[in-house]
This record gives structure tokens, C-alpha cells and sequence, in this order.
């Protein structure tokens, strides 16, 4: 995957892309783009919250921007400094799953009758 797909100039340099600076490029680009979708859910709900998707994207992010460092480009500092973000994202992305499954359970408890009696 390090074949050159275009070669050509940029700001006065040599510009090479290969299959994986578009998967780095992507990366970089779902990482981004996971701030514009929280500012949305946080608009739309009119206080600060931070979506699933927001996790998702974080953690798609982190795996095509480490699988770039790896495999494409093989720099230390790049792996280092998106291996702790995605980390992260799965511990937080975790959180949710975990809470929407306590959330769901309570509800069935308390529609069933089986919830705490005030």
C-alpha cells in the first residue's frame, strides 16, 4: 500500500500520496469532524452533552490515524500520541453501553412494578 497514486508539487515541495496518507487523511478528518457533531447535540439539546457518535468517530479516528503511523509512515511519536486518545474513546464509548444498559433495566423494573415504591 505504499505505491504512489499522484505525485506532484505543494507550497514548493514534493507531494507524494499513497493508499495509506488516505487513510491517515480520512482519520484526521473523522477527528476532526467529531467536534461540528457535538457542537450540534450540545445546540440541539442546550447544554453541553457528548454524543455516542462523538466516541465512534474518536475511536475510527484514532484507529485509521494509528494504522497510518504503523504501518504507513512507522513513527513512534504518531502511534504515541493517538494510542491514549483512543484508549480513551473506548473506555468512555464503554461508559455509555454500560449506563444504557443500567438505564433500560431500571426502566423495565419501574414499568414492570418492580421499581422502588415512595
Amino acid at each position: 500500500m505504499n505505491e504512489v497514486l499522484f505525485c506532484g508539487m505543494f507550497l514548493g515541495k514534493q507531494f507524494l500520496l499513497t493508499p495509506w496518507k488516505l487513510v491517515g487523511y480520512f482519520g484526521a478528518i473523522l477527528f476532526f469532524a467529531r467536534w461540528p457533531i457535538q457542537m450540534l447535540a450540545s445546540r440541539k439539546a442546550g447544554k453541553p452533552v457528548v454524543p455516542t457518535l462523538f466516541w465512534l468517530m474518536s475511536i475510527a479516528g484514532s484507529v485509521c490515524l494509528l494504522s497510518y503511523f504503523i504501518f504507513g509512515k512507522t513513527d513512534s511519536v504518531g502511534i504515541i500520541s493517538n494510542l491514549f486518545p483512543s484508549l480513551v474513546a473506548c473506555y468512555n464509548l464503554y461508559l455509555v453501553v454500560r449506563n444504557k444498559k443500567a438505564d433500560g433495566a431500571g426502566n423495565r423494573a419501574a414499568a414492570s412494578g418492580g421499581g422502588c415504591v415512595a
